[in-house]
């Protein structure tokens, strides 16, 4: 297993949720462990053929170093947040901000919107479900990547009703 690969595994387990994830295979164990707080995550790859203990440097410390100097300021958008509803995840799939690559975005930030308008569709087991608003107002942000997996009930757009 190369570096890609384990630092594509930290940035599913991260978006997951999940809090200890252990991976062994023929030559390789990974152990990814994550804080309640996303504050930490510790990789270890440790050869199963020997038994020599080896010192572990971080595989990425870039990674622990952006998510603690974010913490702070996400919670300082979460206060300005409070006043924009949540449009979040009916179902567990794959987001999509457009109906195919070569078609524009359902929706931008800035755009108004009213009750019934498709925001995204969402795959899950090959059928694109079409996710539609339940409130009029104006695309304030977008809470989730393009073509990224989600969760039930994971907020996905801010918008503002006023």
């Amino acid at each position: 297993m190369d570096l890609k690969e384990i630092q594509n595994l930290i940035k599913f387990v991260a978006k997951s949720g999940a809090t200890e994830v252990k991976l062994e295979m023929d030559d390789v164990k990974i152990t990814i462990k994550t804080g309640s707080d996303s504050e930490t995550t510790i990789v270890q790859q440790v050869p199963v053929a020997t038994q020599m203990p080896q010192m572990m440097a971080p595989v990425a410390p870039s990674i622990d170093s952006a998510i603690l100097v974010a913490t702070p300021a996400a919670t300082a958008s979460e206060e300005d947040d409070s006043k924009y509803i949540t449009v979040k995840s009916p179902i567990i799939g794959t987001f999509y901000r457009k109906p195919s690559p070569d078609k524009p975005l359902f929706v931008e930030v800035g755009q108004t919107i009213a009750e019934g308008d498709v925001l995204c569709v969402i795959e899950a087991m090959k059928l694109f479900n079409e996710i539609e608003s339940e409130v009029s107002g104006k695309i304030v942000k977008v809470l989730v990547d393009d073509a990224s997996p989600v969760e039930f009930d994971q907020p996905l757009f801010l918008v503002d009703p006023s």
